[in-house]
């Protein structure tokens, strides 16, 4: 599959699919973030390209605040497309390419930063590329992280990988101002194929000081832009921050991350367990993560993968809950009444809120919210009762009646009432 690239990797990446596209024709880029501007464009037109971006996706004057409704590309499919796990894949490792398109992983991110040599960038886009063609539609998310904005290695990486017309998003390194995502949404809208354009989303990774201090103007600087991502390793680096396990030197950092997430309505996807041979830490992080508002976690090994899909599901008991209280809610509403007793407990629209996110967290991981009289026997059994759930691992999949994915989870998650 992959023998065209290693065959002529080299002679196409330096000349046939570094071709500019017409758009951009003429193009010089020059990056100097100490000159504040991670990405400068000269060009014989450079307005037209901005305009474009622009035009093909405008974001809502309305689009700000906790329900995050303005921002996200026009155009594209309606539903939020899940991220349990974001699995990175070596982009110069054929072996690795191959066996990915097994995984099943929400979202497959193919690694042309960190993963790769210096010395094999240049065949590792081919490879990208031609594993991105190789793949299927209607399986996990397809996504390249490009080397940094200002590294001099981001511009080949966007103009080979951007035009596979399966490719769905760009992972950007290192962002650390509005520029940066501003600078990749043009690409996509000079180079990508202008069928799939519109659907290519932005997740802007955060790895610094600055990048923290700046996520309102990288969370709003393109519709693009669909998740904030946490890295931790380079995020401690760039601070002098010594790892723990328990993260407490990170808190305000992954705080500020789903915070910023949440309030213009993009996903929080928490660091990598690196201890990715010991489980039980790895369960710690994911539900301390999914306890502050991450919907997901990044991977770096297959065998973390099974774990951290069902923890970012929500538990059995959680679901019958919110189930309940969303029923309730909608019976009392039709009667005039706002808050409602539950168990002893008041309901008002907080708690509502809460039971709807629940209930479509559960609807994207493929879970069939069960009905009343399975619902009473998962409340009395406690959290780690079957539920019903679909087979597969998304939206689209088909409802069956089986033992549900996520059960014998702990129901850890604390609620509002």
């Amino acid at each position: 599959m992959f023998a065209a690239a290693r065959r002529g990797a080299f002679v196409r990446g330096a000349f046939s699919r570094r071709v500019i596209a017409p758009q951009a024709a003429g193009l010089i880029l020059r990056h100097s973030r100490s000159l504040g501007s991670s990405a400068t464009l000269f060009a014989n037109d450079t307005s037209s390209l901005a305009t474009s971006s622009s035009s093909s996706s405008s974001v809502s004057a309305s689009g700000a605040g906790s329900g995050g409704q303005g921002f996200g590309v026009q155009g594209t499919e309606s539903e939020k497309r899940i991220r349990r796990s974001i699995f990175y894949v070596p982009g110069s490792d054929e072996r690795k390419l191959k066996s990915s398109l097994s995984l099943g992983a929400d979202c497959l991110v193919y690694d042309l930063e960190d993963g790769v040599a210096f010395n094999r960038k240049n065949i590792a886009r081919e490879m990208v590329f031609d594993a991105l063609e190789a793949s299927e539609h209607r399986k996990a998310e397809k996504a390249v992280r490009i080397n940094a904005v200002g590294s001099g290695l981001e511009f080949d990486d966007l103009n080979v990988v951007l035009r596979s017309s399966r490719l769905q998003a760009i992972v950007i390194p290192k962002v650390q101002s509005a520029k940066d995502v501003q600078f990749v949404s043009q690409m996509v809208d000079s180079v990508a194929p202008f069928i799939t354009r519109k659907n290519v989303r932005i997740i802007a990774s955060i790895e610094s000081a600055l990048g923290i201090m700046n996520l309102k103007e990288i969370a709003t600087a393109d519709p693009r832009v669909d998740a904030l991502v946490f890295a931790a390793e380079d995020y401690c680096a760039d601070l002098g921050l010594t790892r723990t396990r328990e993260g407490t030197e990170m808190l305000y950092g992954r705080q500020a991350i789903v915070t910023a997430a949440h309030a213009y309505g993009l996903q929080a996807i928490d660091l990598v367990c690196m201890d990715y041979k010991n489980d039980d830490i790895l369960k710690e992080e994911c539900e301390f993560g999914r306890r502050m508002g991450f919907l997901g976690k990044q991977a770096v090994h297959p065998r973390q993968l099974d774990i951290i899909q069902r923890c970012f599901l929500p538990t059995d008991h959680e679901i019958a809950r919110a189930a309940d209280i969303s029923e309730g809610y909608q019976e009392h509403s039709k009667r005039g009444v706002g808050a409602f007793n539950y168990n002893g407990k008041v309901i008002d629209l907080p708690v509502v809120k809460w039971a709807e996110k629940i209930l479509s967290r559960a609807r994207q991981g493929g879970v069939a919210i069960p009905i009343a009289e399975e619902r009473q026997k998962i409340l009395q059994a406690g959290s780690n009762s079957p539920t019903v759930a679909t087979t597969g691992s998304g939206a689209s999949s088909t409802t069956k009646t089986t033992v549900a994915v996520n059960s014998g989870k702990k129901d850890n998650a604390a609620t509002t009432a």
